[in-house]
């Protein structure tokens, strides 16, 4: 699909569908529109008449136009009030507008859009991010799939000349998102730790990136016990992956870590997840080291002046006679000790290994992004990612990157009284603390492997997966977190 920065308005445009996104204040008609209603003879306005258009945000309708207009179909798109209009409405508009025209079978697409905040090349990038991803379609495993008679060619941006380069970056971000979906829909016996560790290494093999790949033995003599703890029950080899994105001309202006949690598959271990909790889905447990390796593919390709190490040790957390068990104390790589009470709270054990690792490069700043805790999801419900940071630079970049990226980010407390819930008679800590507050117990537990570097924990259980349709997001995989990573470093 090709996307142009064109210099026609919707009055000169032609081609196979125009989707024109009216705010509620548009209406009536006015201007520009006034005149396109003309050039259609009168059918724009039809059109809103029979549908009772408001502008309200998300609705939509189409009509056909005489073969006199230029034009054979014209759409509008709902975008609410000019008050409430962000980035995020238009990037969703934008994909509605695309999911509009492919249904009716077009193949080159006009969007007519209001510009936000007077950027054309935010607008562009995110009128072109929401096309994209809006129509990707993960089919892989599918033998049979219904495929649109005609597929969308062209996507025409009007009245946005100039803006290129703003598409260009929209697409490179889009390869990391849709990687990260791809990651996170394929199966268990398809995403392997080694599979994680392959798709990082075709990623600095395209784009220059220097990769290390930590195997068991390596992990064991840097004193990984708490990671090699979860990692003991699985026949597949765990892969601790360090991939390094450094700038090519001249020095980096600032270095930063971004850790994932790569759980491949979590059955819980011993204390084994119970029918209907959902295991079948527990291949989206590396949700966090897919968004981790997406913002490598599209960073590797943007360049920025930063230096970016992408972290994740990989495994998965199984049951067999070599599992870790209940009551088992584990050490890891900064010497603390750990009383598992419960191996379905694996996660942040391999996490505790990672964070310590990543502290010892002398970067800026450091991040997490996992799959952590179903309380998180009882918090803040599937849309909401959550933010736990003492920081409050490093929480005010991570806010803004997410309101750019129409990511939603929510900053959650980090009460220290309540690690009293974690205290252990025999080790520094339990890996689980009460029931209450479990996403602010974990957040604290991580805290421990994390010594003086800025640091933010996000909990990313509910926003990685949707059940339903939602925006430019269709049923599966989000990619949530790779635009909001990207923005993060290029702030």
């Amino acid at each position: 699909m090709d996307f142009i920065a064109s210099d026609q308005s919707c009055l000169s445009w032609t081609g196979d569908c125009l989707v024109i996104g009216l705010l509620e204040e548009s209406l009536p008609l006015t201007g520009i529109l006034s005149e396109l209603n003309d050039k259609v003879d009168g059918l724009l306005q039809t059109l809103i008449d029979e549908e009772s258009f408001e502008g309200k945000a998300g609705t939509t309708a189409i009509t056909r136009l005489g073969p006199a207009a230029g034009i054979k179909k014209i759409g509008i798109l709902g975008l609410g009030s000019s008050d409430t209009m962000a980035l995020e409405s238009l990037r969703r508009g934008a994909g509605a507008a695309a999911k509009l025209a492919q249904q009716a079978n077009c193949t080159s697409l006009g969007i007519s859009f209001p510009v936000w905040n007077n950027s054309q090349a935010l607008t562009a990038q995110a009128l072109t991010e929401g096309c994209i991803l809006a129509l990707n379609q993960d089919t892989r495993f599918k033998s049979d799939t219904d495929k649109p008679k005609v597929g969308l060619e062209q996507v025409h941006l009007l009245a946005f000349s100039g803006e290129n380069a703003a598409i260009e970056r929209a697409q490179q971000v889009c390869e990391g998102v849709i990687l990260a979906r791809e990651l996170v829909s394929a199966p268990p016996n398809v995403v392997t730790p080694e599979k994680l560790a392959d798709t990082a290494a075709e990623i600095a093999r395209d784009h220059g990136l220097k990769l290390e790949i930590l195997e068991r033995e390596q992990c064991e003599a840097l004193g990984m016990g708490a990671y090699l703890g979860v990692a003991k029950a699985s026949d597949l080899p765990p892969k601790f992956i360090h991939l390094t994105y450094s700038p090519t001309a001249g020095e980096a202006n600032r270095k930063l870590a971004i850790i994932g949690k790569g759980l491949t598959f979590d059955s819980g271990g011993l204390n084994l997840k119970p029918s209907g909790s959902g295991i079948e889905m527990m291949k989206i447990d590396m949700g966090g080291a897919a968004a981790v390796l997406g913002a490598a593919k599209a960073i590797a390709q943007l360049k920025p002046t930063v230096e970016v190490h992408f972290i994740s040790a990989t495994t998965e957390n199984m049951v067999s006679g070599h599992a870790m068990r209940p009551g088992d104390i584990l050490t890891a790589s900064n010497g603390k000790t750990i009383e598992v009470n419960n191996t379905d709270a694996e996660g942040r054990l391999t996490l505790a290994d990672a964070l310590v690792y990543a502290d010892k490069l002398g970067v800026d700043a450091m991040i997490d992004l996992a799959t952590l805790t179903g309380a998180c999801v009882v918090a803040l419900g599937d849309d909401i990612g959550a933010l736990f940071s003492q920081d409050e630079e490093l929480s005010k970049t991570l806010t803004e990157a997410a309101d750019l990226s129409g990511e939603k980010l929510w900053p959650m407390p980090m009460e220290e009284k309540y690690f009293e819930g974690l205290k252990s008679v025999v080790a520094d800590m339990k890996n689980t603390g009460p029931r209450a507050g479990g996403s602010i117990t974990a957040a604290l537990f991580l805290k421990q492997f994390v010594k003086e570097m800025p640091w933010a924990h996000l909990d990313i259980a509910g926003p990685v997966w949707s059940e339903k349709e939602n925006g430019y997001n269709r049923p599966g995989a989000t990619g949530y977190g790779v635009r909001m990573l990207v923005d993060w470093v290029s702030s």
